[in-house]
């Protein structure tokens, strides 16, 4: 999912940029390194993460009774259809934090300030994976 959403991000952008004149006068489309570095690093996977996690620290913040807090909590009664259940919201957002290592995540969400440096991490973290990435792809097809 996050390499068909990164595929789109890239789709639109090179028609928002539009193609580049080449030295002798031809026209071709950016390469992925070209909108790569006019979006400085930033992408729509770090964006979602980010709101994601907003989300939650509001959610968190918000009285026991609110009905979000009510529907966050809900089971529903219902038997589960057969085979592998469908990924939550939250399951997503745990496993978020879970990658930045963020104990007792339910208490820094109480903290606006402090909450809101781990969503500044979740951008960053975002940021240095790809770089990985690209360092793993780059030792690999260089053995």
């Amino acid at each position: 999912m996050i390499n068909k959403l990164m595929t789109f991000e890239r789709k639109i952008m090179r028609k928002i940029y539009g193609s580049t004149r080449t030295e002798d006068g031809y026209w071709r489309i950016k390469t992925n390194q070209e909108i790569i570095e006019i979006l400085k690093g930033q992408n729509i996977i770090g964006f979602i993460k980010e709101q994601r996690l907003n989300w939650l620290g509001h959610v968190e913040r918000m009285a026991k009774n609110n009905i979000v807090q009510r529907i966050k909590r809900w089971k529903p009664m219902s038997k589960r259809p057969i085979g592998r259940p469908k990924t939550r919201w939250e399951d997503d957002v745990l496993e978020d934090i879970k990658n930045m290592n963020v104990p007792n995540w339910k208490k820094v969400t109480q903290n606006r300030d402090s909450w809101k440096k781990v969503v500044e991490q979740a951008r960053t973290l975002n940021r240095l994976s790809r770089l990985r990435r690209r360092r793993r792809r780059r030792n690999y097809t260089a053995v």
